[in-house]
């Protein structure tokens, strides 16, 4: 096969790279295979391009727009994995961690598509928390609202996950409705560059949604504004370079950083050898030290033990370790393939030998380890390297250097403070996890350490068949750490999109705030309909359209029948001495359950019609009781529409039910599902 030329997306057009390509190895050969950047890229262009054209296309869309095209994407990707895992395993990856990058950001881009149907409303505006009141009367109201940043999110990509890597951070950008221009590194940048030619043959991205640049940005960093975000994977160096440019800081552009991390995981004090949770631990520092050969910004660096235990645990995992066969990524038999270059592979031994200084080699001799399958000299390879420091009190550089490879060292603590203590000395990481059974060791552990890390990963023989593992940051949960690790927070659900979005408070009317927003807020004049609106479609229904019925008089026997019939005869109910002993109540008063029963008698229509089922219902209060003798009435009034299917949406009602004297007694939001 010939070496491949990968060319830049730029305003529409496939860009070839120029005379001054960088050349790429086959990590596992050593042989070129592609070459990548110094073309002509008008970066300027491609801001306005995604600006002026991606930018619009995508906020025209709603929310629940955007996440279907996300799966369609996703989906489409799904059917040409076979082709993205050839071309990994050049990248020093074998067929596991494929399914870490390629499979797991298919995966991550299909949650966020769930999720902005799920959490996100079908229209433009999110609605971020409730409304406040801000005057006596209501009249004057307040709310926070995030909408779309109107520029561009330029994401600098990590060479370890060229899949998830660019689908992680596209999947919440495009969700906000922000269009994006991709830089993966340039050591994989074939991988990346072929998944996104995927993404754009499939004709599902609106022109300028995307774009993608292999190579360098040049100078595209310097024309940013304060609607554009940086969003940067990589070394600690580079991000301190990258976010302290005089323009960005300036001009206030947002920066999110994951970077280096030296991660950590602690054996609990209860785990003794022979225990399911040792042998859990064993397990994780094995697969964290071997998959992607310890190119992961999640993997473990540095093993916390007992002082009591760590003569055993460096046993068994060394155990582990030799026997595990390095070699072709293409190999079935391969559990561990190369680093991803030569250039990378100088970079870890340095590394290793500074980490040396400090500590004995338990296992993995660089000079001297079998490679099955390929040259090893021609290779990225490198063994798996564990070491143990026995002052990690005074020891610097285990803690401080990072080796993005096979490296991990173990260390032991006195006590569970000495162990807080010493995880804490990475001064800020993406995850630390603890292997213990013990749930106020979990517990004193999130408390002393919770601070320095993004995620704490808890496991033991009650989780471990279904716990994805130390090194797996999952699209729901919050991805990035303080301090060494960049202070940012990837994914996390919908708190992903809110990086791409502004929040803004709006005050004015609950007029306004619902022609805003899309949904109905209490004191907005009112839609009065000839109809039923039960017996109206999904789409017929308006925002703020009311129906008020008739009243209901509640009686002793009501109260009585309910309690004998369902069996809540709580003396409140039931016994007029005891209820008026209660400070709650001025006697004997009526169930909350049954006035939520005689309001659906009151507003119901029964006639078959557009409402298929009541699926349940929010936020309900109950403020004031009802006495035998009072008469109650509804109040209905569509509060939010929202699409689901091809057939059906969900419609949320607001209910709210007063009393004779107008007093509200109960409120709550029902929600149906209704015909289109």
């Amino acid at each position: 096969m010939g070496i491949r030329d990968i060319a830049s997306f730029a305003a529409g057009h496939w860009v070839p790279p120029g005379s001054g390509a960088r050349e790429i190895e086959d990590a596992v050969t050593g042989n070129i295979i592609a070459r990548a950047g110094d073309g002509a890229l008008e970066v300027a262009g491609m801001l306005d391009h995604a600006r002026r054209v991606g930018g619009p296309a995508l906020r025209a869309l709603t929310f629940h727009d955007r996440a279907r095209m996300l799966k369609a994407l996703a989906l489409d990707l799904a059917q040409h994995k076979p082709v993205l895992y050839d071309l990994s395993f050049a990248t020093g990856a074998t067929q596991a961690d494929h399914l870490i990058d390629i499979d797991g950001g298919i995966g991550t881009m299909l949650v966020f598509a769930s999720k902005g149907r799920r959490e996100m409303p079908d229209g433009h505006v999110y609605l971020d928390g409730a409304v406040e009141q801000l005057s006596r009367s209501g009249t004057f109201l307040g709310q926070h609202i995030c909408t779309p940043l109107q520029g561009v999110a330029v994401h600098i990509n990590a060479f370890n996950f060229p899949v998830w890597g660019m689908l992680e951070k596209l999947a919440p950008t495009l969700l906000a409705g922000m269009p994006a221009i991709v830089k993966p590194a340039t050591a994989t940048s074939y991988v990346a560059e072929h998944a996104m030619r995927i993404m754009l043959d499939s004709g599902l991205l609106p022109d300028g949604a995307v774009q993608l640049v292999s190579g360098g940005l040049g100078d595209m960093l310097d024309h940013l504004t304060c609607q554009d975000v940086v969003s940067f994977t990589g070394s600690a160096n580079t991000a301190f370079k990258l976010r302290s440019q005089p323009h960005l800081m300036r001009n206030s552009v947002r920066f999110i950083a994951e970077q280096d991390s030296l991660n950590a995981t602690i054996l609990g004090p209860d785990a003794d050898p022979g225990s399911p949770e040792f042998d859990l631990f064993v397990t994780g520092i094995h697969r964290e030290m071997t998959a992607k050969a310890g190119q992961k910004c999640t993997a473990i660096r540095r093993i916390i033990v007992p002082d009591a235990r760590v003569e055993a645990l460096g046993a068994a995992v060394t155990d582990r370790l030799r026997q595990t066969v390095i070699g072709d990524p293409r190999a079935a038999e391969t559990q561990m393939g190369a680093l991803v270059s030569q250039a990378q592979r100088r970079d870890v031994l340095d590394k290793a030998a500074l980490i040396a200084g400090e500590a004995t080699a338990l296992y993995g001799d660089p000079g001297n380890f079998a490679v099955q399958g390929a040259d090893a000299t021609r290779g990225a390879f490198v063994p798996p390297m564990l070491y143990h420091c026995p002052d990690p009190d005074a020891a610097q550089q285990i803690h401080e250097v990072e080796a993005f490879g096979p490296v991990a060292t173990v260390m032991g603590y006195r006590d569970l403070d000495h162990a807080v203590a010493l995880v804490n000395r990475g001064q800020g990481s993406l995850v630390a996890s603890v292997i213990t059974h013990d749930s106020q060791v979990a517990r004193a552990v999130a408390l002393g350490a919770g601070a320095f890390h993004g995620r704490l990963y808890f496991d033991n023989r009650d989780t471990m068949a279904e716990a994805t593992g130390h090194g797996a940051p999952l699209p729901h949960m919050v991805h990035g750490g303080p301090g060494r690790a960049g202070g940012g927070e990837e994914m996390g659900g919908i708190r992903g999109v809110m990086h791409y979005m502004q929040r803004t408070a709006i005050q004015g009317s609950p007029d306004i705030l619902t022609a805003i927003g899309g949904s109905w807020v209490p004191g907005t004049a009112p839609v009065s309909k000839p109809h039923h609106p039960f017996t109206r479609g999904f789409h017929d229904l308006e925002i703020g359209e009311t129906i008020r019925t008739a009243s209901r008089t509640v009686t002793l026997q009501d109260i009585t029948h309910f309690a004998e019939f369902t069996g809540d005869t709580f003396y409140a109910h039931m016994d007029a001495a005891a209820a008026e002993r209660n400070p709650f109540f001025p006697g004997q008063v009526a169930h909350g359950y049954l006035l939520l029963s005689f309001a659906a008698g009151l507003f119901v229509e029964p006639a078959e019609g557009p409402v298929l089922a009541n699926t349940g219902l929010d936020e309900l209060r109950f403020m004031k009781p009802v006495a035998p003798g009072d008469a109650i009435k509804v109040q209905l009034t569509v509060k939010k529409k929202t699409k689901r299917t091809e057939d059906y949406g969900e419609v949320r009602w607001h209910v709210i039910l007063t009393n004779q004297d107008d007093d509200s007694v109960a409120e709550y939001q029902l929600l149906t599902m209704n015909r289109y």
